[in-house]
């Protein structure tokens, strides 16, 4: 996600009492989301962790708090005149659902690559989707564009006071649940939902003469805070592909940047690979599905990126993932933590050598999943054949010793990247 489309707005913060004026505006429309301890998460960081389960809140993210506080304050002549937006997911559906519910109408403008799921839940809210583009460069402009030509009103992802405000109601329900919290974690994209949360927790906390800790995780592939709070200003970074686009920004909003200077005590950066074991654990241990960006602050206390000194909270801020990419995650995941591995072993092409190499994986206990067996290889000798082989381990020590008795034996196993 870009941020090139500028803010309209000064910068003045949401205090709290917007923030609790924006929760009785949101009492009944959204979903006060559940908090669910975690044991596993609890015994590795040695405090209480506690999941704030956004990934069942209406549309299926956080985003529909900002979303319906900001398109509530509308004027009767903004809200005649429509409301555009533009994003690959959870903004578009939080903005669609909010204007359905309000009787505005909304145009989305998104990517040609929209996963389906958001798709279809985006016009199912009575949207007008417009597709255009192969990122959501394409769509900001856009949507700038037809603000701009029709008089329709922008309505900015992250950079906006009601926005984050809205946001904010999340870090209100944390305080009343959690009467005792010490640390809060969360992802940060432009930076709204952290913004919102720091704003509401910190004055919250600050009232009774407590201390709250927030920390924000950013995708390592993605991570535009950390080099912009060095700088001190918003800095634009080049980014790379990441598994958690809900939070690929380039460029930190400038009035969220503002607030996160200010209150969020450390932003920490998670890598891929982390990032695909916390949903593996979330499955597993929470039976939680949860989409990537809204899984970076398990991973980053799966990583030893969180230390804290009570209980804590991280916020599962989305749920909304195409299956297909959870499948590919899942089994990236199972990669990462030892517990899955693809093999290709060169094998002189007589009678046998599968089944010598099936007896040795048995004996080590690995599990074979599946099996290519060819005689067609870049760089194979005539009397040579490759077999690959997709096996189940038990962790990553696991994984070394069944490497280790293929050596063992005489043949050369490589490990290809999933």
């Amino acid at each position: 996600m870009s941020t090139t489309s500028p803010a309209t707005h000064p910068l003045a913060p949401p205090t709290l009492a917007d923030i609790e004026d924006a929760a009785a505006t949101l009492d009944g429309v959204i979903t006060r989301t559940p908090l669910d301890e975690s044991q596993h998460l609890s015994e590795l960081l040695g405090v209480p962790v506690h999941l704030k389960l956004e990934n069942l809140q209406r549309t299926g993210s956080f985003k529909i708090r900002g979303a319906t506080y900001r398109l509530s304050r509308l004027t009767a002549e903004e809200r005649a005149r429509g409301v555009v937006a533009a994003s690959a997911g959870n903004h578009a559906q939080g903005v669609a659902l909010a204007a359905q519910s309000l009787g505005i109408a909304a145009t989305i403008f998104m990517p040609l690559g929209v996963p389906v799921p958001k798709l279809l839940a985006t016009r199912g809210y009575g949207a007008e989707v417009i597709l255009e583009g192969a990122t959501v460069e394409t769509p900001l402009r856009l949507a700038a564009e037809f603000a701009e030509r029709t008089g329709a009103v922008f309505i900015h992802p992250f950079d906006h006071p009601d926005v984050i405000a809205g946001q904010g109601t999340l870090g209100l329900e944390l305080m009343d649940e959690v009467p005792d919290l010490d640390t809060v974690v969360l992802g940060i994209g432009g930076g709204g939902l952290v913004a919102g949360v720091a704003a509401a927790v910190k004055a919250r906390a600050a009232a009774v003469g407590r201390t709250v800790r927030i920390i924000g995780v950013q995708a390592e592939n993605s991570a535009a805070y950390p080099a912009s709070l060095a700088a001190g200003r918003p800095l634009e970074v080049a980014t790379r592909p990441t598994i958690a686009d809900g939070i690929a920004v380039a460029r930190p909003g400038d009035l969220p940047f503002a607030i996160i200077d200010e209150l969020v005590d450390e932003v920490v950066t998670v890598t891929e690979d982390d990032i695909a074991r916390a949903l593996l654990v979330l499955l597993e241990r929470a039976k939680q599905v949860v989409e990537p960006a809204g899984a970076v602050g398990v991973a980053a206390i799966l990583a030893g990126k969180v230390h804290a000194t009570g209980p804590t909270v991280t916020v599962l801020s989305g749920g909304n993932i195409d299956p297909l990419l959870l499948q590919r995650v899942v089994a990236h995941g199972l990669a990462a933590s030892g517990r899955y591995m693809t093999l290709q072993i060169p094998l002189p092409d007589r009678p046998g050598q599968l089944a010598r190499v099936s007896e040795l994986l048995a004996q080590a206990g690995a599990n074979v999943i599946e099996v290519l067996h060819t005689r067609h290889g870049q760089g194979l000798q005539i009397s040579e054949v490759i077999l690959q082989l997709s096996v189940e381990t038990r962790g990553v020590e696991h994984r070394a010793h069944v490497i280790s008795v293929l050596e063992q034996a005489g043949y050369a196993p490589t490990v290809t990247q999933d």
